[in-house]
């Protein structure tokens, strides 16, 4: 992953990873834009030296394969993702998501973890990577200034080793779902832990039954009006705000 390319879009999603000290190595813009959209041009002068090929709307589209946002995509290089105990370490406040799959929810969630106070997120290998093109616009560029890394797909990394290495460093962890063993996500000693991770997993199965024992805490966001669950995106922002706010006060 950390030798090859991803596909940045949007001059503000491009902007943030420019920021986030991703180096670019070419531009694709809408002509149009080079010649009237200032968001784009002051981007164009944060890439530096590299190649910039424009071209109008219609021919870009055809290039591409679906129409662009804002007009802009941005060749970029990857880099080296940190190991999990680099990545932990300092933070209070982690997000994990289990096998993941949908790049808008790893976006929605990045999003959500950035605003909501929490300090980095760990995914494992089954989830779409954050840097998919999709997954970094939803984010609003987040995935750019949040701390994140991916778990190796190896058998007994995830959970195994990675729950051992968190609890080594003095985590709680705190698996987001619907258990009649939970616990309600205002529980005061939930809410008390100085180092918490909060542990999501995938669309419509939900967290292994592994990954809940190897857990803390299970933690259930109350429903009401006969609703089972929320989308995973939406439980992250729920859980976030709660559990990462109340750090804040």
């Amino acid at each position: 992953l950390e030798d090859g390319l991803f596909i940045a879009e949007s001059p503000k999603v491009i902007s943030r990873a420019l920021d986030g000290g991703y180096e670019p190595v070419s531009v694709l813009v809408e002509k149009k834009q080079v010649l009237e959209d200032a968001e784009t041009i002051a981007v164009l002068g944060k890439c530096g030296n590299v190649p910039v090929y424009t071209a109008e709307f219609e021919v870009l589209t055809k290039l591409t394969g679906f129409k662009l946002t804002r007009g802009m995509l941005c060749a970029m290089k990857r880099r080296r993702l940190p190991d999990l105990q680099e990545i932990c370490n300092g933070c209070d406040r982690i997000a994990v998501l289990e096998n993941v799959m949908n790049p808008t929810n790893v976006g929605a969630i990045f999003r959500s973890a950035a605003a909501l106070h929490m300090d980095a997120v760990i995914l494992t290998g089954g989830c779409s990577n954050p840097l998919y093109r999709r997954a970094s616009r939803v984010s609003m560029g987040t995935v750019f200034q949040i701390p994140w890394t991916m778990l190796s797909k190896k058998d007994g990394v995830w959970p195994e080793q990675a729950m051992k290495t968190l609890k080594e460093m003095g985590f709680k962890t705190a698996a987001m779902a619907l258990r009649e063993d939970s616990v309600g996500i205002d529980d005061p000693q939930l809410n008390s832990e100085e180092k918490l991770a909060i542990v999501l997993g995938t669309e419509g199965d939900g967290l292994a039954g592994d990954t809940i024992a190897d857990c803390d805490y299970t933690v259930m966001i109350p429903m009401a009006h006969g609703v089972d669950s929320l989308n995973v995106a939406a439980a992250g922002a729920v859980a976030f705000w709660q559990l990462g706010h109340q750090r804040q006060e």
